[in-house]
């Protein structure tokens, strides 16, 4: 009886006033909901991110704030018999004699409870965490915000790599960091504050010597790298030239490191100063082994204007994860992959001509492109647009294609907005620093030889001798 009791109590405990009802009722639908669900998970249903939110994020959220009701309520209970005349007996707390087997018993089920339920919860918690930093998480719970990014992320060489092994890497400063600035972005996107297109680039992201040297290793000796490229003119042969360039990527050696890679060597410090997108160098501070610093400065550069930052491998490796294409390469590369054929007349110069307009969505940019290019080939080639009709729907659909991967008007995100600094196809690259107009006080500039960098085999030429010599179709 005495156990009987003990239950009654339990029971009067979490049930006796109205908020401590509701968050019973919330603890025990959320605990059920989250076994469902996580069995659901088990049974092979995937469901998409917003299930994954629901399991591991929300429903964690209310049987927390249930369980915080309970005692909650029962204070507040308290609280209103103090008032009461009989206060005293309201207020006696219930007696627990151990030495009852029915009382262990029932003391023992209610303790199971509570395990379970703290078992269930801390389970949850873990999952919602480890959830948060998956790629459906970041990229696919705000669809109209990330999706430029997590497309990109997608079609990348780190598209196997989580986003939060780049953005957070190892530890728990990082991550709790990360949260908080995520708590703001969470505001930012339910109340529409987030800015079109998102800008870059990400000024609080972590050195890249805590993320992106965990797997990589710059001080590597990497050598010299061959790279060739394919490029096809504008006229109606779509004729076909090719650029072959030594990269001297380098790296560290005994006798010090040479080539691209010097610049992270260890006992290389370079720092600069420029404007807020980093487009813009002003001023470069460069000293090695803990030497006297040396510095350069473009002519005009602005004295109180810029943000000094420390060079490292995200300066140059700036979109490693966020790839956009420019329309040239992206053309070129589908016509050496076969997917657009390059028999038909002018098809390089019109795919440019109908990829460069700006169309309100990927639908209408798909029906446009088709119409446009169908157009001109019925106005000017009847007889190619009879019989290889189906090369022009190939053509147009794998420009609808290129563009929807690079462009997306409702985000502003349109062609160019997110230039890479490899090379010098869509920014400035490594010319940022490397410019006649960067001199010391004492007119000394830093290098602008091209060869400092690589060296060109053959550039923009028709069956190139070299690619013979190296045995390369």
């Amino acid at each position: 009886m005495k156990g009987l009791a003990v239950f009654k109590n339990f029971l009067a405990s979490i049930t006796r006033n109205g908020i401590s009802l509701l968050g019973t009722a919330l603890a025990i639908a959320g605990l059920v909901l989250i076994v469902c669900l996580f069995v659901v998970e088990l049974l092979g249903y995937e469901g998409g991110p917003y299930l994954g939110i629901l399991t591991y994020l929300v429903l964690p959220a209310i049987v927390i704030v249930g369980v915080i009701l309970i005692p909650a309520g029962n204070a507040m209970h308290r609280r209103k018999l103090r008032r009461r005349p009989d206060s005293e007996a309201g207020l006696a707390l219930p007696v627990f004699d151990l030495n009852d087997s029915t009382t262990r018993r029932s003391m023992l089920s209610i303790f199971s409870v509570v395990l379970v339920f703290i078992v269930i919860t801390s389970g949850a918690t873990y999952k919602g965490i480890h959830y948060m930093e998956t790629v459906e998480f970041c990229g696919l719970a705000c669809h109209s915000v990330m999706k430029p990014e997590h497309t990109a992320h997608a079609r990348s060489p780190h598209s196997r790599v989580a986003c939060a092994e780049c953005h957070i890497g190892p530890g728990a400063n990082w991550f709790v960091k990360s949260k908080l600035d995520g708590a703001w972005q969470l505001v930012s996107v339910t109340l529409d504050l987030y800015p079109r297109p998102v800008p870059t680039p990400l000024h609080d992201l972590r050195p890249a010597r805590d993320t992106c040297e965990q797997c990589h290793w710059p001080t590597k000796f990497v050598g010299d790298k061959l790279r060739v490229i394919k490029h096809y003119e504008e006229d109606e042969e779509n004729t076909e030239l090719t650029s072959a360039i030594i990269l001297k990527v380098g790296g560290e050696r005994a006798n010090g490191s040479h080539g691209i890679h010097w610049h992270v060597d260890p006992d290389v410090s370079i720092r600069y100063r420029s404007d807020e997108t980093r487009e813009e160098i002003y001023e470069i501070r460069f000293a090695v082994d803990g030497g006297e610093a040396t510095t350069y400065r473009i002519r005009n550069a602005p004295e109180d204007e810029g943000v000094w930052r420390e060079m490292d491998c995200v300066d140059c490796h700036n979109r490693p994860s966020h790839i956009y294409e420019s329309p040239g390469p992206a053309v070129d590369n589908a016509i050496e992959d076969g997917l657009i054929d390059r028999a038909l007349p002018f098809v390089k110069r019109e795919s440019m001509r109908v990829i460069r307009e700006e169309y309100e969505s990927h639908a209408a940019a798909r029906a446009a492109i088709d119409h446009g290019l169908r157009a001109f080939y019925d106005q000017n080639y009847p007889e190619i647009a009879r019989e290889n009709s189906a090369l022009i729907d190939a053509a147009a659909k794998t420009l609808g294609d290129i563009y929807s991967v690079n462009v997306f008007p409702s985000m502003n995100v349109w062609w160019d907005v997110y230039p890479d600094h490899i090379g010098h196809e869509q920014s400035d690259g490594c010319l940022r620093c490397h410019k006649r107009s960067m001199r010391t006080a004492d007119r000394e500039q830093v290098s602008s030889d091209c060869e400092t960098c690589h060296v060109v085999l053959a550039e923009e030429e028709e069956n190139p001798d070299v690619l013979s010599v190296l045995n390369i179709e």
